[in-house]
This record gives C-alpha cells, sequence and structure tokens, in this order.
C-alpha cells in the first residue's frame, strides 16, 4: 500500500508495547501478589481474633474489613502502576462515598452500635436481657440488629442504635438472683405466727440458698392488710420456679393455719345528724 509508512507503524507498536506492555505486567503483578498479601494477612488476624477469643461475631466482620481495605489500596496502586490517573477517580469514589453515607446514616448508626456492644460486651448471646421496651433472650447479636426470643418463644429483631441508645437491663448477667415477694395477712390474725410460717415455708425449699440468708420482714401497715416481704436468693436458672412454688405454698399453708389473706377493704363509719327544729321527720 502507497503512502503507508509500514516502518513508522511499527515503531510506534514496539514503543506501545514496550512503554504500556510493562507497564501492565507490573500493574498486574502488584495486583495478584498484593491480593495474595491481603488474603493471608486477613487469615491471619482471624486466627489471632480466635486465639485472643474476640467474640465469634466479630471475627468475619473485622476480617472482612480488613481485607477489603487492602485490596482496596492493592487496586489504587494497581491502576496508577498501569499508568491510569487515580485521582479523578478517588475524587468520584469520595463523592458516591459521602452520598451512600448520607443516605445509609440509619444502617451505619446501627452498624457502629452493633460494634460497641459486640467488644464491649454488655451481654452475650444465651443472656435474658430487657431493651428498647422488649425482654427476650438474646439468640443473635448481628452488626445490625439484635435478635430476642420471647418466653412464649416470639421472635424480636431491634435496631442496635435502639438496643444502645437506651437503658439495657441484663436479667441473666449474674449467677444468682433475690426473688420479691408481698404477702399480706389480717389486721387479727397473729402477727408472729403468720412470720415464723413464712420463715418455716421458706426454709423447707430446697432451690433457695442459705447465703444470702433469706430475708422476712413487715413492710407495711397497709389499709386492709399487714404486709409482708420475703426476700430469698437462688440459682438465677430457679427463678421462676421459686417464685411459683412459694407463692403457692404459702396460700396453702396459710389456709391450714387459719392465717387470712384479706381482701381490699373499706370501713364505713355512720354518725346520726340531729335535724333542724321544725323539719320533716
Amino acid at each position: 500500500m502507497e503512502g503507508i509508512d509500514i516502518q513508522a507503524i511499527l515503531n510506534n507498536i514496539s514503543f506501545y508495547v514496550t512503554e504500556y506492555g510493562l507497564r501492565i505486567v507490573i500493574a498486574l503483578v502488584i495486583f495478584i501478589v498484593g491480593r495474595w498479601v491481603a488474603q493471608y494477612l486477613a487469615s491471619l488476624v482471624r486466627k489471632v481474633m480466635v486465639k485472643a477469643k474476640v467474640d465469634e461475631t466479630l471475627r468475619p466482620f473485622l476480617r472482612n474489613l480488613l481485607y477489603y481495605m487492602m485490596l482496596a489500596m492493592v487496586v489504587i496502586a494497581s491502576l496508577s502502576q498501569a499508568g491510569i490517573n487515580v485521582t479523578s477517580f478517588l475524587a468520584v469514589l469520595g463523592a458516591a462515598g459521602l452520598a451512600v453515607g448520607l443516605a445509609l446514616k440509619d444502617s451505619l448508626s446501627n452498624f457502629a452500635a452493633g460494634v460497641i456492644m459486640i467488644m464491649l460486651r454488655f451481654f452475650n448471646r444465651g443472656d435474658y436481657i430487657t431493651a428498647a421496651g422488649e425482654s427476650g433472650t438474646v439468640t443473635a447479636i448481628n452488626i445490625f440488629n439484635t435478635v430476642l426470643t420471647t418466653p412464649d418463644n416470639k421472635v424480636i429483631s431491634i435496631p442496635n442504635s435502639a438496643v444502645l441508645g437506651g437503658n439495657i437491663t441484663n436479667v441473666t448477667a449474674n449467677a444468682t438472683r433475690r426473688v420479691d415477694l408481698v404477702f399480706g395477712i389480717g389486721y387479727d390474725d397473729d402477727l408472729l405466727k403468720a412470720k415464723q410460717t413464712l420463715e418455716r415455708i421458706v426454709a423447707e425449699e430446697p432451690r433457695v440458698l442459705k447465703d444470702p440468708a433469706p430475708q422476712i420482714e413487715v413492710s407495711e401497715l397497709g389499709d386492709s392488710s399487714v404486709n409482708f416481704v420475703c426476700r430469698p436468693w437462688c440459682n438465677t436458672s430457679d427463678y421462676w420456679g421459686v417464685y411459683f412454688a412459694l407463692t403457692e405454698k404459702v396460700k396453702l399453708v396459710f389456709d391450714q393455719e387459719g392465717i387470712s389473706i384479706p381482701y381490699p377493704q373499706q370501713d364505713v363509719h355512720l354518725y346520726p345528724v340531729e335535724k333542724a327544729p321544725g323539719s320533716e321527720q
């Protein structure tokens, strides 16, 4: 073909292949080696977290976060080596990240709250807690939400920000609990006999702990009854069993001993009123 300088074309191709081909090869080497290093370091961090007994919910999250951060650095280094201007790319990526962050601010708030809860260990799976107005056994602590199972087997999913934003009551955090009961007797009943009867009932319950000692005292002279507080201690797992057993036994024994449990009542006093002279009878 006339007018075409084949040699010049071949020289240009050779120049570009030599100049950019080498850059592309180096960029691929950086990407492959960098990705392997990122995987190795992420796996190493995971093993360290296992040995340090970091919560298993947090392990994969931290491992993946570290891996993708290092992978992003490797990709940027590879693109830069290949001769691509990454400044504009980073600017666009930053703007996109800002827009996504604003759109997902609630999710990011839940995410941050989840990380804080997992790291500070306010509660663990299997604990019975009250949080955000809900109560149940913790079955999962996820990055964005906490899952509770209620005693009647309902599943409740609570956003982590709601859990962390209020009071958290961990019912099963300690090995023992105090059972708080109130029993009322009539004003005409034998006070000392009632107290001794309560002491005997509590002492006969095998699940009640000896230390701390149970507390049984007169707490109130109420409108309709004399009220006793009965405060025995038990293992946390025995709480409801002790609560129900003592309530039932007190009623049965009080009936046997002739100790009344009065209904709410009011005394009405009537006073005669003298009529004025001349008024109708």
